[in-house]
This record gives structure tokens, C-alpha cells and sequence, in this order.
């Protein structure tokens, strides 16, 4: 049997960077959601996944031993990368990964992403979620439902941060062939339903699975980055009709910049590189080779279309400026609490407008900083607030701004699951 895969990551329509990890290769599946803000996370769920990757190309013994040993190589690579720079501090992520031995699969998992399993028509998880919302769920003291609309549904008990020791839940179980496998980010999970993800996942190959799976999150929304992971467990004659070798990479793992600004972090090939690099390095090897008298000549002619088109987008620009105008009134109105200063030493501030920019003009400002650390906040709230929380007028924003400066001293004075530095 082989593994017939493919794999997607959108940054999604709230969030302004891509956090989210992913890889398929012929053994390994990998989904990796990083936090403490975009600056950290990506480079956290970037060097898993690029350290599991390694299992793909240098097959263990013992796969369950090495994925656990992988687990204690991530979590002391992260702790080297905060001492080496304190703007990174707070920065994990979450790991979920399937190595495939042909009639076995190894199953190690932390956080909340999920691995699922499509079997003769019936869709079961694999794993279980590491949250707030799960362990009460445990205890029933909540129903599934319930569950799924709590206000810390993503408060997370376990991760990979560097800090706290952490404990991966691994597991064996038979793989057979016409097994689909899908690994997915809280993005894809916790916006569509079991129901509705079975249905995605019963027709099609891996490609126009992942594509819809995807798309339909970002019709409902999308307010984090989702990234899938489907792979089909098929037999050997097929295999060799369409054999994959390449891995392919995806989302903070596969961005060209994430990698630069890990130098000794070994990334794997992939089957879909960076588009940004591939543009660059082919404009750089077309500058640096000969050019005839006729070439010359074409690239004048291009040349002066070029800036013909450039007069026409300048106009278009300042229409838009125009009516960027009205919508600034629009902007205006908008309130949300988010982070000033790096996620890790940052503090807490209100923020009057929406993240981003347009045309190089800022589309948000600060209306008033807390001078609350965000590393004094519960986890759930760190992560809550890297994101921003929408409010719907200053008052609103000023009521958010009491209830975390509530309980980032409730943190001070009695420290609880899911404090900075409380035991998970």
C-alpha cells in the first residue's frame, strides 16, 4: 500500500498571518497551529514540522519511540530560540502528526488540531482535543454541543511552548487500504461540524477534498488561518500508476521569509514551492544572463507599456482613495482590544479602527494602552488578545480592558490552570 496525499493552507479572512503548518509526505502527516502572536507562532509550528519532517526521509525502527523523541527535540529547539530572543518569548504550538508503516499507523498528538479517520463510510477522531472545554466535556459537565460555542473553547491545557513539560499522547493503530486520513487545524474543526466535514470527505480525491474543505471555511468565515491534510490509503497497483514522492509543504513552513529567518532549522523539498522565491529567483537568473540587441529593444517596448499601465493604476489608485474616504468613516466605528508591542513584552490596548492597512495608510490606532503585560494574562486570553477582541464601541473595549485586568490579577494572586507558568 502507499499514501496518496495533498494539502492546503489559507491564512483565512480575519487573521493577517499564516501561523498555521502543515506537510504530507509518502510516511508522514503533520498539522502544526502556532500562537503567541504572528511573529512567534509561525516560527514555532514552522520548526515542527520541519523537525518531523526529517522522520520521512530517515524512516525509524521504532516510529512511536521517535515521534516522542522528535516531541522533546521541538520543545528544546524552542526553548534555545526565546533565549536567543526575547521577542519570540510565548511563542508554541500545537502538533498533530500520523507516520504511516504500510499496515500501521503512529499517532502523536498535542493541542487541538485533529487527525480523523474515514473508514467504510464511517468518519472517527483520532485524537483528543488537550482543552479547557474537552476536560469538561470528560467530567460531563457540558454536552459536545455546549462545548462547541464556550467562550474558552480554545483555551488550551497542553502545547509545545518550550516552557511547561509536555506530555504527547501516542497511539498505533491498523491502517488498511481505502482508509482516508485527514489532519486539520482548530480553523477547519471548529467552524464546520462532524457532519458536515464527513460529507466533504466521503467523495473525490485528496486534492478536490482539501480544496473544499478549505473553501467552505472561508464561506462561514473563517476567522483563523485553516490548514488540511487529506491522504488515502491505496493499493500497490494504484500506487504505481500514480506514484507521489515529493512532499508537499504548506502554510508558515513553506513561506520562503519563515525559512530565512530560520537558518539552522533543516526544511524538507517540496512539491509546491514558495511562489514568492520561485518569482525571485528566476527574475534574478533572467538579469543575470546575456541579452541580444532585439531583447533590448522588447524590453524598451515593455518597458514604456509598463509605465503607460502604471498612469492607468495611478488613477485607479486615487480613486480608491476617494472612496477610502467614506469607508474611513466607516473604520471609525470600529473597536478592538489587541496586543501593543511584541505578543511576548507587549501590553494590552484599545485600538480604534481595523487591522491593517490600505494603500500604504494605516487603517487603525491606539485609543489607549492598558500598561496590563499580556504575559500576566491567562494563556486563553494571550491568545485571545494576539488575535484582538472585537468590541462594539469604547465602552465595550473599556469593559474587556476590566475583565482582563480582572484576571490577570485573580493569575497574581491565585494562580490556576491555564496561568502563566501554572502547571498544566
Amino acid at each position: 500500500m502507499q499514501l496518496r496525499y495533498a494539502a492546503r493552507s489559507d491564512v483565512g479572512l480575519v487573521r493577517q498571518g499564516n501561523e498555521d503548518s502543515g506537510y504530507a509526505g509518502p510516511r508522514l502527516l503533520v498539522i502544526a497551529d502556532g500562537m503567541g502572536g504572528h511573529a512567534a507562532g509561525e516560527l514555532a509550528s514552522a520548526t515542527a514540522v520541519a523537525m518531523l519532517a526529517e522522520l520521512d526521509t530517515n524512516p525509524p525502527i521504532e516510529p512511536v519511540t521517535a515521534l516522542n523523541d522528535v516531541v522533546g527535540r521541538i520543545a528544546a529547539t524552542l526553548v534555545a530560540m526565546v533565549q536567543e530572543d526575547e521577542e519570540v518569548q510565548g511563542m508554541g504550538t500545537t502538533v498533530t502528526c500520523v507516520y504511516w508503516t504500510g499496515d500501521r499507523m503512529a499517532i502523536m498528538h498535542v493541542g487541538d488540531s485533529r487527525a480523523y479517520l474515514l473508514r467504510g463510510g464511517e468518519l472517527s477522531q483520532l485524537t483528543h482535543d488537550h482543552t479547557f472545554v474537552q476536560t469538561l466535556v470528560d467530567a460531563g459537565e457540558i454536552s459536545e454541543e455546549e462545548a462547541a460555542s464556550h467562550p474558552r473553547r480554545s483555551l488550551l491545557m497542553r502545547a509545545l511552548d518550550g516552557v511547561n513539560p509536555v506530555e504527547a499522547d501516542l497511539s498505533v493503530r491498523e491502517a488498511r487500504a481505502n482508509d482516508r486520513l485527514l489532519l486539520c487545524s482548530d480553523g477547519l474543526s471548529g467552524i464546520l461540524t462532524s457532519q458536515e466535514i464527513h460529507a466533504l470527505l466521503s467523495t473525490g480525491e485528496p486534492t478536490g477534498c482539501v480544496s473544499r474543505l478549505v473553501d467552505l471555511a472561508l464561506e462561514r468565515g473563517a476567522p483563523d488561518n485553516v490548514t488540511v491534510v487529506v491522504a488515502d490509503v491505496i493499493d500497490y497497483e494504484l500506487a504505481i500508476e500514480d506514484s507521489q514522492t515529493m512532499p508537499v509543504v504548506v502554510g508558515a513552513a513553506g513561506e520562503h521569509r519563515v525559512r530565512q529567518r530560520l537558518p539552522r532549522v533543516q526544511f524538507p523539498l517540496d512539491a509546491q514551492p514558495d511562489p514568492e522565491h520561485v518569482l525571485l529567483a528566476t527574475s534574478r537568473a533572467i538579469a543575470a544572463k546575456p541579452q541580444s540587441a532585439l531583447e533590448v529593444r522588447t524590453r524598451e517596448v515593455r518597458r514604456r507599456r509598463y509605465v503607460q499601465t502604471g498612469v492607468v493604476l495611478g488613477v485607479t489608485a486615487l480613486l480608491l482613495i476617494i472612496g477610502g474616504v467614506v469607508g474611513r468613516i466607516w473604520i471609525s466605528t470600529q473597536w478592538y482590544v489587541s496586543v501593543l508591542g511584541n505578543p511576548g513584552t507587549g501590553t494590552v490596548a484599545v485600538y480604534n479602527g481595523v487591522p491593517g492597512s490600505l494603500i500604504g495608510i494605516s487603517l487603525t490606532s491606539v485609543s489607549m494602552d492598558s500598561h496590563i503585560p499580556v504575559g500576566n494574562l491567562p494563556l486563553f486570553d494571550q491568545e485571545l488578545v494576539s488575535k484582538g477582541i472585537p468590541a462594539a464601541n469604547a465602552l465595550d473595549a473599556q469593559r474587556i480592558i476590566n475583565e482582563l485586568t480582572q484576571r490577570a490579577a485573580e493569575c497574581r494572586t491565585m494562580p490556576t490552570a491555564g496561568c502563566p507558568g501554572a502547571a498544566t
